[in-house]
């Protein structure tokens, strides 16, 4: 099959690979359509140990399950499916609880010793699949991914909250497509009052776009005053929006931090101690964050998400190149392959 590898720092190779084979309960997927993430940038760059190269990244995969006749799964055989790509192991008291998103055993697709969905086809467990609505694109079913992650992370902040999220104010750092699906998610839950700081002008207008968000450049903009913010949702995470965070939540407000650009300095502890604000981290998603997610997509409460940009698989690297000097308005790119 043809994939698109990452061969090493700012290098990606589209070549053949062999096909993968999957485990007891587990099907293959042909890939119809996948997301580039800020974590595959991070790969990209070099700079995460837990993707080391040669590895077939890529983890916002929708596509067609392809079974034999003889396999145990063959039911599935042609159904259109969304992947959740985060692989618990299903047995420990997180999984048995629904919190699969915390299982110590946890794998991903696209890190090591998962091959990713940058490829005509990927290995995943039958458990992780969400049937695709009619009538939805496998490109539009692609962002359930990152949108879930921003619905999780804004699920867990209106659970933390002293107030409704329809009488709350609420911040978000990051225009990307988990930036721009926390704002959605906000809004989808009732929020009204949403601020959203991004840098990039060209992400600035997909986001004005959707219509749900007061936009702004925080390098020279302070739209949002200090200890001002009832929630803020972090889909950065590095030392300047931790920095941003802790000035604009107000005493008892909430910030949740989901980005991982960095793990260094930010935080005013001794705020968040006076004035008893609550820090907490966000990590993916549940299974029933994503089925509701996919819910969300379908019934329209999530808008028209038409913020993506496709390309075909094999000028992938092309795209990397583009998102990482900053070429791209769209909130998502999503690759295509063509088998």
């Amino acid at each position: 099959m043809k994939a698109l590898v990452y061969t090493g720092p700012k290098e990606m190779t589209f070549r053949d690979e062999a096909m993968p084979e999957p485990k007891d309960g587990e099907v293959l997927v042909q890939i119809g359509a996948v997301g580039i993430c800020g974590s595959d940038l991070h790969a990209y760059l070099g700079h995460d140990e837990r993707r080391p190269a040669p590895l077939i990244l890529g983890h916002e995969g929708a596509g067609i399950v392809r079974s034999s006749a003889s396999d145990q799964h063959s039911d599935l055989d042609g159904q259109a499916v969304v992947i959740n790509p985060l692989v618990s192991c299903g047995t420990c008291g997180y999984c048995t609880t629904g919190l699969t998103n915390q299982c110590q055993q946890r794998e991903i697709i696209s890190m090591t010793p998962r091959q990713g969905a940058f490829a005509e086809y990927v290995a995943i467990p039958r458990r992780n699949l969400v049937a695709v609505p009619e009538g939805m694109s496998l490109a539009t079913a692609s962002l359930a991914e990152p949108i879930a992650t921003g619905w999780h992370a804004v699920t867990k902040g209106a659970n933390l909250i002293t107030r409704p999220l329809a009488e709350s104010k609420a911040l978000v750092y990051g225009g990307g497509a988990v930036g721009l699906a926390a704002a959605l998610s906000l809004h989808a839950q009732g929020c009204r009052q949403i601020y959203l700081a991004e840098t990039n002008a060209l992400r600035r207008d997909t986001v004005n776009n959707a219509a749900v968000c007061t936009v702004f450049d925080p390098t020279s903009n302070p739209l949002v005053a200090d200890n001002s913010m009832d929630l803020v949702v972090d889909c950065v995470g590095n030392k300047h929006t931790r920095m941003g965070a802790s000035a604009a939540v107000k005493p008892g407000g909430v910030i949740i931090h989901v980005g991982l650009q960095d793990s260094l300095e930010g935080l005013d502890i001794r705020k968040f101690t006076l004035q008893e604000v609550t820090f907490a981290g966000s990590y993916t998603y549940t299974m029933q964050d994503f089925r509701a997610t996919v819910e969300a997509m379908h019934n329209g409460a999530l808008g028209a998400l038409d913020w993506i940009q496709e390309r075909p698989l094999s000028e992938g690297a092309d795209a990397f190149d583009d998102l990482l000097n900053g070429r791209i308005a769209a909130a998502k790119v999503v690759l295509l392959p063509e088998g």
